[in-house]
């Protein structure tokens, strides 16, 4: 058997900024507070940057660097129009990325269900690998539940609920009563201040459909 490495392909689920000017200063800040509000779940997260729709240029050693001081890893660049600006995030250590056209797909061979019969306390963190997970209690501030799979929550979310861990975009959430902090589907999330009143303590299901994600109040 050999001992030599092996480079090998695979997948990933990151964050993507998507920049709609070159205000770096903005982009800092921004993100300095999305850290602070949920420094779980992104606190040295991996981040990539899209500058699609970016006029003009942008100061790639600025935004580097003030990625970083926000507390997340700055991963590489996608979007480029053209190859001076490829030249100037290659220059700034970006990686220069290009986003898959393929959907992301459910793990090939899922695990039995994890199913948690007790409260998730504020500062646990339960993870169901390669599986969906069941809590047949509430889930506390301060505390998260991650899924390759989808979640449901018997009781009241008020933590963070991350489902779909590994790229699978058809996984859900379903709460009985939402109080949450943060949710996310396959790496696309909310805070709480993106939910809209109506579903607030509300039975929903969330979900995420053509790259948007949604809320659907449930009312069996």
């Amino acid at each position: 058997m050999s001992n030599s490495p092996d480079l090998k392909g695979s997948s990933f689920t990151l964050s993507v900024l998507h920049l709609s000017d070159n205000h770096v200063e903005n982009t800092i800040q921004f993100l300095s507070e999305k850290v602070e509000q949920a420094p779980a779940f992104f606190a040295q997260a991996p981040v990539v940057i899209n500058i699609s729709k970016v006029a003009g240029d942008i100061d790639f050693s600025r935004l580097r660097n003030g990625i970083a001081q926000a507390g997340m890893i700055p991963v590489g660049i996608t979007g480029c129009r053209d190859k001076r600006t490829q030249n100037f995030a290659s220059d700034a250590d970006f990686a220069i990325m290009s986003a898959s056209k393929s959907p992301s797909q459910a793990p090939a061979a899922m695990a039995p269900t994890k199913v948690i019969r007790t409260p998730v306390r504020s500062g646990q963190q339960i993870f169901a690998k390669d599986s969906d997970l069941v809590v047949l209690s509430h889930v506390s501030e301060g505390a998260e539940v991650i899924a390759d799979g989808s979640i449901h929550i018997h009781g009241t979310l008020r933590g963070r609920a991350i489902a779909g861990a590994s790229g699978n975009i058809g996984a859900v959430i379903i709460c009985e009563k939402l109080n949450a902090e943060l949710m996310s589907i396959a790496g696309h999330y909310w805070l709480t201040e993106q939910f809209a009143e109506e579903y607030w303590q509300q039975k929903v299901m969330f979900s995420l459909e053509n790259d948007s994600l949604k809320f659907e109040l449930l009312t069996f």
